[in-house]
C-alpha cells in the first residue's frame, strides 16, 4: 500500500513556499494552501503574525507549527479523501494525490475514475479503488498524465492569465 509521507514530500517540494500572485485565483498561497479556497486553515493566523516580523516570508519555513499544520492539512484534505493508503501502487497514489492538491480532490478522483473506466463521480469508493488497483500502473500513469494536460489546456483556453502557469503544470503532470 502507498505511504503518505513519500507522496507528501514529493508534492510539497513541487508546491514551493509563500506566494501572493494576483493572477492566481487562489490568491495568497503557502505550500499550495490557497487562502481564498482554504481561508479557515489554522496556519493563516500564524502566517499573519509572521508578516509583522522581519524576515518574512522566509521565516514561515522555520515555523515548526506551520510545517505540522501543512502536513495535517494535506493528509486530511487530500491523501485520506483520495484513499491514498488503499492504493497499491505508490506512484499511482502519488500522482492522484499530487493532482488533487493542484486541481482539487474531487477533480483528481473523477479524472482517475475516468481513466480506469469507473463511475466518474469524484469520490473514490470501493469500486473505484478496485478499478485503480487492477489497472496497469504504467498505463494509468500515461493516460492520467494526458488527461491532466488536457485539463490544463482547457483552463488556459478559458482563463488567459493562467497561461503563464502552463509549462509548470505540464512539467508537474509529467513528473508526478
Amino acid at each position: 500500500m502507498a505511504e503518505f509521507i513519500k507522496g507528501f514530500q514529493k508534492t510539497i517540494d513541487a508546491e514551493g513556499g509563500y506566494v501572493n500572485d494576483p493572477d492566481d485565483p487562489g490568491g495568497e498561497t503557502y505550500k499550495g494552501v490557497a487562502r481564498k479556497i482554504h481561508s479557515k486553515w489554522e496556519g493563516w493566523t500564524n502566517i499573519d503574525m509572521l508578516k509583522r516580523q522581519p524576515g518574512f516570508p522566509a521565516s514561515i519555513d522555520k515555523d515548526a507549527e506551520i510545517r505540522e499544520l501543512v502536513g495535517e492539512f494535506y493528509l486530511v484534505n487530500y491523501w485520506n479523501k483520495l484513499k491514498g493508503d488503499e492504493i497499491i501502487n505508490q506512484e499511482v497514489a502519488e500522482s492522484i494525490f499530487d493532482f488533487g492538491v493542484n486541481a482539487g480532490a474531487a477533480t483528481s478522483a473523477a479524472l482517475a475514475q475516468m481513466v480506469v473506466g469507473a463511475n466518474a463521480d469524484g469520490v473514490i469508493g470501493p469500486d473505484s479503488l478496485s478499478a485503480i488497483n487492477a489497472f496497469n500502473p504504467e498505463h494509468f500513469q500515461a493516460a492520467f498524465t494526458v488527461e491532466k494536460i488536457r485539463r490544463y489546456i482547457a483552463i488556459c483556453n478559458k482563463r488567459e492569465t493562467s497561461r503563464k502557469y502552463f509549462y509548470g503544470w505540464v512539467n508537474r503532470a509529467v513528473n508526478h
